[in-house]
C-alpha cells in the first residue's frame, strides 16, 4: 500500500499513472475523452496540470474503468493497478476436484511449486502412502474398469512428486490411524491384511524418505482442519469434495501456513514418534 500524505506528490503520481496506464491500453487522450464523455482538455489537463488539485470522483472512476485499471492505483491508494474483480479472480480460484488418484490439477501445482515445502492435510490416509490393493479397495467402487489405468497414472505422477525436491509435511488426526488399524468408520469393510500391509508401508516410507517427508498426528478434539495443501509461497488450496478453492494471494497462504504450523507444533505424535506409535496401533476393533 502507497501512502502519500502531500497533495502535490499524490497528485503528480496520479498524472504518472494515469498517462502510463494511456500507454498500455494503447489508446491517446482523444479517444479516453471521447470513451468517458468528456473534452479533450479535460484530459490534457489532468496530464499537465501541476498543482495539488486531483479530479473529482467521477472522472477518476470513468478513466479507471476505461483504462482497466482501479481507481485506488490511479490515486495512489494501492501499488497493484488491477481493479478488485480481477485481483480476485487472480488470487482465488475454484475447480472440478473429480473422484480420482492424482488428477491433472494437483499434478501442476506440484510441478509448479517443486522445491517448495509442500504442507499437507488431507481428507483421509494420503494417496501418496497407499499400498496398491489399498487404492484398488477405496476407488474400484468409482472408477470402476479404469481402476487399474487410473491407479498405474497415479503411481507414476507419485513416484515423480516424492522425487522432487520438496519437503513433505502431512498432517493427519490421530483418530484417523486408530479407525483404520481397527477397520472403523470409513474403513469398516478392508480386510485386515490389507491394513496391515499399509502400515508397514507407511513404517517403510518413514525409514525410506524421514526428514524429507514427515508425518504428524494431531488430536482433533483440541485442532480442526479441513483437507488443505499450501505448495510453499504459491498458493493453498481447500478441498471441498467435488471442487478445490485455490488461494494465491499472500495474506491468504501465510494464513494457511500458520494454521498448519499450528497442527505441527501441537502435534500429540511427532515425526520422529511415529514408528513408535505405529508399532503401538491396536488392529483389534473395540466391542
Amino acid at each position: 500500500m502507497i501512502i502519500k500524505s502531500d497533495k502535490r506528490d499524490r497528485s503528480a503520481l496520479f498524472r504518472t499513472r494515469l498517462s502510463q496506464a494511456i500507454a498500455d491500453k494503447g489508446t491517446n487522450q482523444s479517444a479516453l475523452a471521447r470513451a468517458i464523455g468528456v473534452d479533450r482538455s479535460t484530459i490534457s489537463q489532468l496530464l499537465n496540470d501541476r498543482g495539488a488539485r486531483l479530479p473529482n470522483a467521477q472522472v477518476v472512476a470513468e478513466c479507471a474503468a476505461n483504462l482497466g485499471v482501479s481507481a485506488d492505483w490511479l490515486l495512489g491508494l494501492s501499488d497493484r493497478p488491477e481493479s478488485a474483480a480481477d485481483l480476485l479472480a487472480t488470487s482465488l480460484c475454484v475447480t472440478k476436484a473429480p473422484r480420482a488418484l492424482v488428477d491433472q490439477q494437483i499434478y501442476d501445482w506440484h510441478l509448479e511449486a517443486a522445491g517448495y515445502k509442500i504442507r499437507h492435510v488431507p481428507a483421509a490416509l494420503p494417496d501418496m502412502l497407499k499400498t496398491r490393493a489399498m487404492l484398488e479397495w477405496e476407488y474400484t467402487p468409482h472408477l470402476g474398469r479404469s481402476t487399474d489405468q487410473a491407479i498405474g497414472a497415479s503411481q507414476d505422477r507419485l513416484a515423480f512428486m516424492r522425487e522432487q525436491r520438496s519437503d513433505y509435511e502431512i498432517a493427519l488426526p490421530v483418530h484417523e490411524l486408530t479407525s483404520f488399524a481397527r477397520g472403523e468408520g470409513y474403513y469398516r469393510g478392508l480386510p485386515d491384511e490389507i491394513r496391515r500391509e499399509q502400515l508397514e508401508k507407511i513404517r517403510a516410507l518413514h525409514r525410506q524418505l524421514y526428514p524429507s517427508m514427515r508425518l504428524y498426528l494431531f488430536d482433533a478434539r483440541q485442532l480442526f482442519s479441513s483437507p488443505i495443501t499450501v505448495f510453499g509461497p504459491l498458493l493453498a488450496v481447500i478441498y471441498l469434495g467435488q471442487n478445490y478453492v485455490a488461494f494465491r494471494d499472500s495474506d491468504r497462504v501465510q494464513a494457511f501456513t500458520r494454521h498448519f504450523d499450528t497442527l505441527v507444533r501441537e502435534a500429540q505424535v511427532p515425526a520422529r514418534a511415529i514408528p513408535d506409535f505405529l508399532d503401538r496401533l491396536d488392529m483389534a476393533p473395540r466391542g
